[in-house]
């Protein structure tokens, strides 16, 4: 076989073994063994109540003020919710009692990050925020602080959606 001949068999040979290797997601290099592309893996969006929860924690440090529902004036529990979820386009009322009937009701077993969490015959709310921890804004002369889940006494959890 003249040298010609076997040099573009050569050629051929060789484009089919790369083209082969591209088509299977691996990329040939001249300088060492071909290295396989990994799909890129996007991080899901975070949920309403995640960026609501982050927002909240936003707040950590900010004074108690009975009627209060800004980081500037100051937050009762409602009005760190409310405040939270506002920012996000979602309008709440500021109440506790009037917040129990948004959205939906939630086992203690199936909380999630940004759920409403209720206390003392709804006279308090607080967010949840995973790990058995909730951010609210406790009493007057405490500041808004995150607070294990723990022993409280809940009474009940609401999603928004």
């Amino acid at each position: 076989m003249p040298n010609s001949l076997r040099r573009n068999l050569l050629a051929f040979a060789l484009a089919v073994f790369l083209g082969g290797l591209c088509a299977t997601g691996a990329a040939a290099t001249l300088d060492g063994p071909p290295r396989i592309q990994r799909p890129q893996v996007q991080k899901p969006r975070p949920t309403l109540g995640q960026r609501a929860a982050r927002l909240a924690l936003r707040a950590v440090g900010v004074p108690y003020v009975s009627g209060g529902s800004s980081p500037s004036s100051g937050f009762d529990c409602s009005g760190l919710v409310s405040w939270a979820y506002g920012r996000l386009g979602v309008r709440l009322p500021h109440s506790s009692y009037a917040l129990y009937d948004r959205g939906r009701q939630v086992a203690r077993s199936r909380l999630k990050t940004g759920d409403l969490v209720f206390f003392y015959r709804l006279g308090h709310v607080g967010m949840y925020l995973g790990r058995g921890r909730m951010v609210h804004a406790p009493s007057s002369g405490r500041p808004v602080e995150v607070v294990p889940l723990g022993g409280r006494y809940l009474i009940g959890a609401r999603r928004i959606t």
